[in-house]
């Protein structure tokens, strides 16, 4: 998301006052000098005090701060987790111990941890509680909400760091889909069914980088292949949604296959963002001539001119240079098709697309590779 000053912003201080840009400018320079994000802290705090110039109303005021401690305290606490891969799990709160699903949740999250992956739930009791005690706590995130009514965090995080508690149900759900680098649900109630279809609507409109999303259900189970009937017959029959929306997920059954799609999808595909038009993904491993080659007519219809460009690092992401080792594939995508999208990533991330195949290929054989 490119940073756009608020230019109206500063007129309208410049025009009622402009001293008071020159000073914010000043405190901001005496607390973070050499910040290449001071223009976005100047519009901040000018916004907060447009606010007050104005002064309509208490509720908002206090609205606006609750929310802005919120993100503020989110922000640092995470900070410590930064670099980890994260899987944000739901499910139902009501499910019992001696559930099979309870079971497998517990099973879920120590197969992330494996993986090297954090969970993060929201820090309640049944498929919450059974992920946290399968990752335990050095590996799990509890995003914790506060109600008028007595509910105590699960026991593998409550009183500890890696608890954040949350006021607004909007921070919260800003920062289940922010952290996560892939979701599983389980079954569960309006809750879950509400976290489910944002997710997705954030997804197939582009709000959310394009994640894995896994619904995982008990062997036999029909809660989530009932939902999907469901989608099919009335969403995509009556045309709400694209077909090939609903290759933005994916149904399991059991756990290896859960945490197996969300290690595939990151065998290649890294990370993605927009630079002005163009749609950037990052890979791991550089395509092969012939892969890209047949990529042109294949995935023609995700761009809206020219054709895919697979280039190094230009220095042209000078905020994420962290990432100047991973290989770019540059395309002007239509942002309209994600489903499409991940269908192009499945592409990207099969081994037969690399360039070099045959000789990773043997070295795989004499040692196998270790998921990190």
């Amino acid at each position: 998301m490119p940073y756009q000053p608020n230019d109206l912003l500063s007129r309208h201080f410049q025009e009622s006052g402009p001293d008071l840009i020159s000073k914010v400018e000043e405190q901001l320079n005496q607390v973070s000098p050499n910040s290449p994000n001071l223009p976005i802290y100047r519009d901040m705090i000018l916004t907060v005090l447009r606010m007050a110039q104005e002064d309509h109303n208490r509720w908002n005021a206090k609205i606006t701060l609750q929310a802005l401690r919120e993100l503020e305290q989110a922000f640092r606490v995470l900070e410590q987790f930064k670099g980890r891969r994260k899987v944000t799990v739901f499910g139902s709160a009501r499910t019992p111990v001696e559930h099979p699903l309870y079971a497998m949740a517990r099973e879920l999250g120590a197969a992330l941890t494996r993986s090297n992956m954090m969970v993060i739930t929201g820090a309640g009791g049944g498929i919450m509680a059974a992920a946290h005690e399968g990752a335990g706590r050095d590996h799990s995130l509890g995003f914790n909400i506060t109600l008028p009514f007595e509910q105590h965090a699960n026991p593998t995080v409550n009183g500890t760091g890696n608890l954040l508690p949350f006021h607004f149900f909007f921070t919260r759900k800003l920062f289940f889909v922010k952290e996560a680098d892939a979701l599983v649900l389980c079954p569960g109630g309006f809750g879950t069914l509400d976290e489910a279809l944002e997710v997705l609507t954030l997804i197939q409109t582009g709000k959310s980088p394009l994640v894995p999303v896994v619904l995982l259900d008990a062997p036999g189970g029909t809660f989530w292949q009932g939902a999907l009937d469901f989608i099919r017959q009335q969403l995509e029959d009556n045309r709400y949604i694209l077909p090939t929306d609903l290759k933005l997920m994916r149904l399991v059954y059991n756990v290896d296959e859960a945490v197996e799609q969300i290690n595939q999808f990151y065998s290649n595909f890294h990370s993605s963002r927009w630079l002005k038009r163009q749609f950037v993904i990052r890979m791991n491993h550089k395509l092969s001539d012939q892969a890209l080659e047949h990529m042109q007519e294949a995935f023609a219809d995700l761009c809206l001119s020219d054709q895919f460009h697979q280039h190094a690092y230009s220095g042209e992401e000078h905020d994420e240079a962290q990432y100047s080792h991973l290989v770019r594939l540059a395309f002007a995508f239509n942002a309209r098709d994600h489903g499409r999208l991940r269908e192009l990533v499945d592409y990207i991330n099969l081994p037969e697309n690399w360039a070099h195949t045959r000789q990773q290929t043997t070295q795989h054989t004499r040692e196998p590779s270790k998921v990190i």
